[in-house]
Parts: C-alpha cells; structure tokens; sequence
C-alpha cells in the first residue's frame, strides 16, 4: 500500500472503533434513559450522539470536502458553547431514531470523502489531521458518556471482564522513584494528530524530585479519611476547605459507608478494592492528601518529563515505554476494563524512572494551572482550548481506563474545575529533592 492507502487504512479504523463505541453506550440503554439528563453536570445521552455526527459534519464534510450542509438548523441545537450542559434537555434535540440515522448518513458520506481526500495542500488535510481530530472528538464524547452512565442510576446495563492481575513484583515496589533534573523536550511539534494545546515542542529545565511509582490507592486515600483528612483545615487550600464544607464532602464520590467502604461502579456496589487506584476525587481533595502525607502533587512538567524523558538517549518518547501506540500489555485504556487496574500492574508499560501506570488506568490530577505553552497558537478554533486558559481549571494526565488510545498520549493534556468528581481522575505525589544514598 502507498503511504496514502496505510493512513486512509488507519483513519478508518479509528472512526469505526470510536462509532462502535458510541453504538454500545447508547444501546445499552431504552430510549427513556437516552433522552433523559442523569446529572445536570452531564448532557443527555442523545444529545451527545447527534453532537459528534455534527461535528463531524461540520469539520469534515463542510471544511475539509466543501459540501452542502445537510441539517444547518441544528447546528446551534448540538454548540457545545451555546447551551450549557444543563440546559441541553430543555431544547428540541433530536430523537434517538433521528440522531443514529443522522450520524449514519454523516458517516457514510465521509467514508466517501476519506476515499478521494488528499493528506496534503492544506493543514486540515495534511498527515489527516481534521479526520483524526474528529475520531479523538467522539472518543473524548464516548468517556464523557461513560461518566453519564456512572452517574445513572438504575440496574446495571454495562459490563466488562476486569483487568488483568498485579504481576509478583507488585508488592515489593519502591514507594517512589527519582527523576533526575535536568532540561527536556516538553510538548510536541511533530505528533500529527497532537492538538493545539500540546504545541509546540519547547525545553523546560526540572530540578529533581521524587514521584510516587503508583498512583495513590484506595487502602492508601482510606487511611487519610480514617485520620481526619477531611475534618482538619490545615491540609486544604482556603478554597478547597470552604468547598470541603459547603458540599459536605466526606470521602470520594460513589463512595459510602457500610461498615467498610464500599464504592458504586456503574450500578455495582462492592466493598472498595484496597490495592485498587482511588478513583472520582477532586484536585482539592487529592492537594489535602498530598498535604497530609507531606508531598504535593506533581506539576505538569515534572509529570510529563516522568512519562516522557529517556534519560539515556536524552529525548522524548510518545509514552513511557517507548513510540508504538498502547497495547493491551502495557496500558489499561480503551474501556476493555471498566475499573482501574491494580497498583503496580504493567511493568511492560514503565517509565525509564521506573513508574508504572502512567497511561491508563486514571487521570492523575497536577499542581499545574490549565496555560499555553510558548508560542501557542489556536488552531483549528480558539474554543478548544485558549478560551479555557487560567488558573480556574487544573490540568490532569495519563489519560484512564475510559480513554481510548488516540486520544491518549504523553503529550495530551486535559484540564477541568478542582471541584471536580464525576470525571475518572485519582493522582500520584511528588517531593522535592535530589538523589539520597544510603
């Protein structure tokens, strides 16, 4: 095949891997739950299935093939920036049968277009950028639907085999790993599918410090409840402490108390699996750990020069274990596993420091206010990121369990509000410090 044929060859198959997942989170359930708003933190599910055919539409049979809009009175309908989340039930959305026969038609028109598109002369074309930004649109909608389902309440629709066991050496693990300072290349200039907030590549110098080799565990975040982490201000920022209080925030959320904790994944109640990553807790809450165990949370740069840097060659990499995409043996993405997997787990997927779970498994909140890099410019729409730019979001990496693997990279980078919960995050923590020698 021609290089034309391979990456028309791989744009297909990521479209197609993303519409099915799609197809499984919105047949899972009968239309009355389809329709309906779960949380006023989410959309309806319907109104998700008919905005990733939009916008699909929009960027690729619009912008990238000049053709004719086909629904153009829906398009304020399915603008994410129009109408709040939850104000989405309110308007006249598409039924389910009118939002899966729209998607199949964009779909199938674009099919089309991906036949006779050339992956160059334009930016939106070259390496076929706008059609992998599409497949990563509807797999980012395809977690964001899957925290709709978390929040469902009702009998359980969704199902998966759970991750593979902690291999041996778990257990012994160091508690955390060295990073030596130094400067790296962070960001990218080169990734084709990267998007505008991971551009461009530049130099950050790190001074050294010390990382967990895990993320913080269920076992680990029950100790701090158990020791009043929740009931004593000095460990929370102002700002966290007043939220802690005014949302009465006792342990992470889908937690609750049955003479031990237990945790509702996705309609199942069971006892919190202690070597488990914590999962659905806020920035503040995750900054009170880390205050409370006395560390901090890594900042975005001392994350990614963990995930990224390989200090023997000096580069780098896509991800911790080198510059192929993830497979299931060193990552937990793509949502083959609806639940983390436990600590320590994927030693084929580490970071030349040594810590593993980097990729998959949970976002893992940083100390880093959501910013630009050096010369970031917007593009293909400011609204993707520079409207979000500030210090009112915290910028989370690694990806999760819930994240497919093109829209998860070493590069990549998310952000939300501190407050945070419903979203798939935990964290690790960091310190300070150069290498100690016995």
């Amino acid at each position: 095949m021609t290089d034309n044929d391979t990456l028309r060859e791989r744009i297909a198959g990521e479209l197609s891997a993303a519409r099915d997942r799609t197809t499984y989170l919105t047949t899972a359930v009968d239309e009355a739950d389809l329709v309906r708003q779960h949380s006023p933190l989410m959309s309806p599910l319907v109104w998700d299935l008919a905005h990733v055919a939009n916008q699909e539409e929009l960027w690729l049979l619009r912008e990238v093939g000049g053709l004719t809009p086909i629904h153009p009175e829906i398009d304020p309908l399915y603008d994410a920036f129009e109408h709040p989340r939850s104000k989405r039930p309110t308007l006249p959305l598409l039924a389910p049968g009118e939002a899966r026969g729209y998607g199949h038609e964009v779909r199938g028109r674009v099919m089309d277009l991906l036949e006779k598109t050339r992956f160059n002369g334009t930016k939106l074309t070259d390496g076929g950028f706008a059609f992998g930004m599409i497949a990563q649109h509807e797999q980012q909608h395809d977690e964001t639907m899957l925290a709709t389902h978390q929040l469902r309440v009702g009998p359980p629709v969704l199902s998966a085999p759970p991750p593979p066991p902690a291999p041996a050496d778990a257990v012994a693990l160091p508690a955390e790993v060295f990073v030596p300072g130094g400067p790296f290349t962070m960001g990218t200039s080169t990734e084709p599918w990267a998007l505008d907030n991971e551009r461009p590549a530049h130099v950050v110098d790190v001074p050294p410090f010390y990382l967990d080799t895990t993320p913080v565990t269920n076992a680990a975040y029950a100790a701090f409840i158990t020791d009043g982490g929740y009931d004593d201000p000095r460990w929370w920022t102002a700002d966290g402490w007043a939220h802690r209080q005014r949302a009465g925030l006792e342990a992470p959320l889908f937690w609750r108390w049955e003479g031990e904790w237990v945790r509702v994944s996705f309609g199942v109640a069971l006892p919190i699996i202690p070597n488990e990553p914590v999962l659905h807790v806020s920035w503040y809450e995750a900054d009170a750990y880390a205050r409370w165990a006395g560390r901090r949370l890594p900042t975005e740069a001392e994350w990614e020069k963990a995930a990224r840097h390989d200090p023997v060659t000096g580069r780098s990499m896509r991800y911790p274990w080198g510059d192929f995409d993830p497979t299931p043996e060193v990552a937990n993405v793509g949502q083959r596993h609806l639940r983390p997997a436990l600590a320590g787990s994927y030693p084929a997927g580490a970071a030349p420091s040594g810590a593993r779970q980097l990729i998959g498994d949970v976002w893992e909140w940083t100390s880093s206010d959501f910013l630009p890099y050096p010369g970031f410019v917007a593009w293909p729409y400011r609204e993707y990121s520079e409207v979000f730019f500030g210090p009112e979001y915290k910028v989370l990496r690694g990806g999760a369990f819930s994240v497919s693997p093109v829209a998860c990279r070493g590069t990549f980078r998310n952000w939300d509000y501190p407050v945070r919960r419903q979203i798939f995050a935990g964290f690790r923590t960091a310190r300070s410090g150069a290498l100690e020698t016995a």
